[in-house]
């Protein structure tokens, strides 16, 4: 996995239609538990979560490491807890068309990349 990669293609993924928190100025807002779904689809792990300041917050541990491509919504650092989470706990943080409309955005970049390299 080539996580800058990744990081761009989720970047260019969030919108509106993915989080309704989203802005164009704190793109990763309210994506947290899209997008750890997401990455689990595309890579397994473990989707876990800690506390923040607006509730949970949920990211992915692959292969013993630690990613949260959502970080940057926040202002300050996390005390990350890597509590075990779910799926399903992670979908009623978000909505089925918003899952759907992410997953369906980073696959056609991630097909887009393959054919251009």
């Amino acid at each position: 996995m080539d996580k800058a990669h990744i990081e761009s293609i989720l970047f260019h993924a969030w919108s509106i239609k993915t989080s309704s928190k989203w802005t164009h100025s704190n793109p990763a807002k309210g994506q947290c538990s899209v997008t750890a779904l997401v990455i689990q689809d595309l890579f397994d792990g473990e989707i876990v979560k800690t506390a923040a300041p607006e509730g949970w917050h949920f990211y992915n541990i692959i292969e013993g490491e630690r990613l949260d491509f959502t970080a940057s919504q926040f202002k300050e650092a996390l005390l990350y807890e890597d509590l075990p989470s779910s799926r399903k706990e992670a979908l009623t943080d978000t909505s089925a068309k918003q899952y759907e409309e992410l997953r369906m955005r980073v696959l056609l970049s991630l097909d887009s990349s393959i054919l251009l390299s």
